[in-house]
């Protein structure tokens, strides 16, 4: 019996429902149906997954104050709760050279903690950058399941960012993922100035499509081709693919990183997402940029991504609620207005509904 005062109207099978009754069972009747529909669509759909690189190479790019390990921490928690499964979240850098991952080890032993962040989200992963063999033993230490390496398609840009030359920056590469490999570990590989250096300027795809090649071969389960300075157009990443291909390198094996200095970012997301890349690097709130490439602005970002892989069709499994609360968060504790054109539109609409509720 329904404790309301209200109507009573006849069911179809001949019973009488309270009116509010069976308002509230029509309500949850849909809500059921339209939670089967998300999940059928969802597993016809194709699936991208989105990389979060934000707490790593989002930060790392900070000037002034160092953000405190606190929120760098607590911006992990939220990117891994809003579905994001993979959040890079630290490098084992030279705080001389990339003062904001000084506390790196901090950070990661605090996510990989008991009861921590990897804990509460156990299909997630938060790897974490190192550049040598030190770097490597430190982020074990932290209690680091997945690393990620780098090397770049520049000579000049390699000397800059690594203190040595190509072609050593991957034998070092090497050392790094055998001895994860060994310890449990697995590696993902960067490929960085892919589509233009700073110093150097255009790079010639075959080159960058013989870095991600070796990193394969020596190990990684996937490559990110890094367009550092965001110079790159959807001619160019066709450029590229094809290099790719022509080097025996599946798309499936590989994943787009592109900064959005041009604005070309999405567009070059497109372009790869269209030739078969099902991976895609992307920043919280556009945050980021190169300590090593001057001009050079952040990722795509991660609001913008999942907002036009969603509209084109694509499953990501990102909850774009909890990801905009994601971004407000960054942006607030950076005192910064979000770089994702996404996020400031979807939040000018929440705050628009929120007060017509009022």
């Amino acid at each position: 019996q329904c404790a309301c005062v209200c109507v009573c109207v006849r069911a179809r099978a001949h019973a009488r429902v309270p009116q509010c009754c069976s308002h509230a069972m029509l309500r949850r009747a849909a809500a059921r149906a339209q939670a089967a529909t998300a999940m059928m669509a969802s597993a016809a759909r194709p699936s991208v997954r989105v990389v979060e690189v934000g707490p790593r190479d989002g930060l790392q790019n900070e000037r002034g104050a160092m953000v405190p390990t606190d929120v760098k921490v607590g911006l992990i928690e939220r990117l891994a709760a809003a579905g994001l499964r993979t959040v890079e979240a630290a490098a084992f850098v030279s705080p001389k050279w990339v003062p904001q991952m000084a506390d790196g080890a901090e950070v990661l032993s605090r996510v990989f903690a008991p009861g921590g962040v990897a804990s509460r989200f156990p299909l997630a992963s938060f790897p974490a950058l190192v550049p040598n063999a030190r770097g490597l033993e430190r982020a074990l230490a932290a209690g680091a399941r997945e690393v990620a390496v780098l090397a770049s398609a520049s000579e000049a840009f390699s000397c800059a960012n690594a203190n040595c030359g190509a072609e050593e920056a991957l034998r070092r590469c090497e050392g790094v993922v055998r001895d994860a490999t060994a310890a449990g570990a697995r590696a993902r590989g960067y490929v960085s100035c892919a589509l233009g250096c700073p110093y150097a300027g255009d790079v010639p795809p075959e080159r960058a499509a013989d870095a991600a090649r070796r990193l394969l071969d020596i190990g990684c389960y996937e490559v990110s081709l890094g367009d550092t300075i965001g110079v790159g157009t959807p001619g160019s990443v066709d450029a590229l693919l094809d290099a790719c291909a022509a080097s025996g390198i599946p798309p499936a094996a590989l994943a787009a990183h592109f900064h959005d200095t041009y604005g070309m970012a999405l567009a070059n997301v497109t372009a790869a997402v269209r030739r078969g890349v099902r991976v895609v690097d992307a920043s919280v709130g556009g945050l980021g940029g190169c300590p090593y490439a001057r001009g050079a602005t952040g990722n795509a970002a991660t609001e913008d991504v999942v907002y036009m892989l969603e509209g084109m069709g694509y499953d990501t499994g990102v909850d774009m609620e909890l990801l905009l609360d994601a971004g407000e968060y960054a942006a607030a504790e950076l005192g910064r207005d979000t770089e994702s054109r996404a996020a400031r539109a979807l939040l000018a609409k929440r705050r628009a509904g929120a007060e017509s509720n009022l």
